[in-house]
């Protein structure tokens, strides 16, 4: 009986830490942004989650060179392409559809801030970057591609 016991129990929690990361990594695959200019892929690092730019709907300027982050406040990172840039990075699952602790990168402006992610119902994916508190912060949301 105490073997059947402890059979179920590690089959239990075997099962429940299964859906706990497949629930985790729900958020990974590629995101078109809010404005469709731009798709970000979310993957696993290490045991958190990051996301690269991976598509542009112009990823080249005028001239014909590829786009860069020339807003970057470091001078050493002025030069780095568009595509391939890390935006969103350091995000902890924290259980049902939230991810925290991360933080987000705007290489419009050049600005870094603390970021949360909720996946809606409706597939959608809501990013909330702020400075301080996410009150005083604003939501864009990405839809799956």
């Amino acid at each position: 009986m105490r073997t059947l016991l402890l059979i179920t129990a590690v089959v239990f929690l075997f099962l429940t830490a299964n859906a706990y990361a497949q629930e985790a990594d729900s958020i990974a695959g590629k995101w078109l942004t809010e404005k469709k200019d731009s798709a970000v892929e979310i993957y696993k690092c290490a045991d958190k989650y990051c996301g690269k730019i991976v598509w542009l709907s112009e990823p080249k300027n005028e001239d014909g060179t590829d786009k860069v982050d020339d807003k970057n406040p470091d001078e050493s990172k002025k030069n780095q392409k568009i595509i391939g840039l890390n935006i969103v990075w350091d995000f902890i699952h924290k259980g049902g559809k939230k991810w925290g602790d991360g933080k987000i990168y705007d290489p419009e402006n050049g600005k870094t801030y603390s970021c949360k992610m909720k996946l809606e119902d409706d597939g959608k994916l809501n990013l909330r970057g702020y400075v301080g508190v996410s009150l005083f912060g604003r939501t864009t949301v990405w839809t799956r591609k």
